[in-house]
């Protein structure tokens, strides 16, 4: 097998074609005419002339060298990556709902709006919430809506609040949200549990905050257990709960937020449902709300009268629109079809089987990497490479080795407050044999660093590309291709 595959442009042959386009019926225009010079190209593309089996066989040579869901474990902390069922494909795929058109009137719109409307009433059984909007497209987007009502909230109140609290561990999305909503973000520090530092928090709640932004479990995949006490001490300031609950893995069918307090919940679907990433999109970052913040919630909402389906855009106090369609509602179709296909007992069991893998990975892993933080682990856990870095192997050695195993790289150095940070979440997707691979790897490694380093430290040997040099990948980015200058 050729390991290294060559660009697209270097099998140009000028006058090779893979497809002929009639002749134009329109009279050709000059660019120059109707665009800015700036716009205009000052040199002819160099398009590749390749025939269409050249076309062909080179992508599909590039799709068999990427890692993906189903070809082995994703161990990835916070970002989550399950195997996506295909039985969620082929009922997306069908016509009702693969052809629907967004300006269909509600009448002929029923099988799809009845979806939407019954995927938020599970995600308020799941959660408590009272009311939720599937439109947020993406996880950062949900995050943001979230805000925007938290905003609202304090608005129609008069309330002239400009704080929200977050702790250190927090995901990264977070505080860019929250500047991006018009507030102002503070830091709490983490205890010696790993949870929120409750002396820290009291010292920094006045009347000034808005509200806490909170996942639950942490980013460290450890429950936050004085969350009623937290939450009591935000609502007497008038503040909003919010929790970022990307990743519900590890409460599904055992815990629900409303209960804990929250009055905003957050969910990315593609983590707890299975539904696909995306790529960069569409996805779906649902919001969910306690009663006194429904009616400021995006239009249109699904809603049932009888057994009839409709959208309904008169919502009192709404923040507006966030998209002009449901753009996302394959990816919708998709987590139905998960929660539906699971029923109420198979997603409490998928959580403790979430909760069950990662404990046994962290207990198997416990002697050879150190776990600051390991009572109470659920869904997830975080390792700290500093000995193995004291040994000369850092954490992004670790992760370039695991490579060379076939396994995808779990998240490093995050969260940011452990030095040398691995975190890891095996999800309930996999089975007993497979994470027993990954942890004979990770054990494999550890030994690799005293017996042959440079086996890790210059690792991977065996990916279709090797170690890169990422700091000048960063700082001197070209993506431009030409002729006798590859780099």
């Amino acid at each position: 097998m050729i390991k290294e595959t060559p660009v697209i442009f270097s099998k140009s042959v000028e006058g090779k074609i893979g497809c002929t386009l009639p002749n134009a019926d329109v009279p050709e225009l000059e660019l120059s005419d109707y665009l800015s010079k700036s716009l205009v190209r000052a040199n002819k593309a160099n398009l590749p002339e390749v025939s269409e089996p050249e076309v062909m066989r080179h992508f599909v040579n590039l799709s068999t060298k990427n890692h993906h869901i189903d070809k082995d474990i994703f161990p990835l902390g916070s970002c989550t990556m399950k195997y996506n069922p295909k039985i969620n494909e082929h009922i997306a795929s069908l016509s009702q709902f693969s052809s629907a058109h967004p300006n269909k009137s509600d009448k002929f719109s029923q099988s799809a709006i009845s979806i939407v409307y019954e995927l938020e009433e599970m995600l308020k059984k799941i959660t408590g919430m009272d009311a939720f909007t599937l439109q947020p497209s993406a996880g950062s987007q949900g995050e943001f809506v979230g805000l925007l009502l938290m905003r609202k909230y304090h608005e129609l109140k008069n309330n002239n609040k400009n704080i929200v609290l977050i702790p250190e561990s927090a995901h990264g999305t977070n505080p860019a949200s929250v500047i991006l909503a018009g507030y102002k973000p503070v830091e709490l520090g983490t205890d010696d549990r790993g949870r929120v530092d409750m002396d820290d928090l009291k010292s920094k709640i006045d009347e000034n905050v808005a509200g806490m932004m909170l996942t639950q479990p942490n980013t460290l995949g450890l429950f936050e257990d004085k969350i009623s006490e937290i939450s009591d001490l935000i609502h007497e300031v008038d503040g909003i709960m919010y929790m970022d609950g990307a990743n519900l893995n590890a409460l599904i069918g055992l815990a629900k937020p409303a209960d804990m307090g929250f009055d905003i919940t957050h969910i990315n679907v593609h983590k707890t449902f299975s539904t696909p990433h995306g790529g960069g999109g569409p996805g779906a970052g649902p919001i969910g709300v306690v009663d006194k913040l429904k009616d400021m919630l995006p239009y249109p909402l699904a809603k049932k009268n009888k057994d009839e389906y409709f959208w309904d855009y008169n919502i009192k106090n709404s923040i507006g629109k966030i998209h002009s369609y449901n753009g996302n509602f394959g990816i919708l179709v998709r987590a139905f079809v998960y929660i539906k296909m699971l029923g109420e007992d198979g997603v409490k069991n998928m959580t403790k089987h979430a909760i069950l893998n990662a404990n046994y990975i962290k207990k198997c892993l416990s002697k050879a990497y150190d776990i600051p933080f390991s009572d109470g682990t659920l869904h997830e856990f975080v390792i700290s490479a500093l000995k193995q870095k004291n040994k000369g192997a850092k954490a992004l050695d670790i992760a370039k080795a695991l490579l060379d195993y076939g396994f995808y790289a779990p998240t490093i150095y995050f969260p940011t407050n452990i030095p040398e940070s691995i975190m890891i979440e095996p999800t309930e997707s996999e089975d007993k044999d497979t994470l027993d691979r990954f942890i004979e790897a990770m054990l494999e490694i550890d030994k690799n660093i005293d017996l042959d380093k440079e086996k890790i430290v210059n690792a991977p040997f065996n990916t279709p590309v090797s170690r890169l040099d990422e700091t000048k990948a960063n700082r001197e980015l070209n993506l431009r291709w030409a002729k006798n200058e590859v780099q």
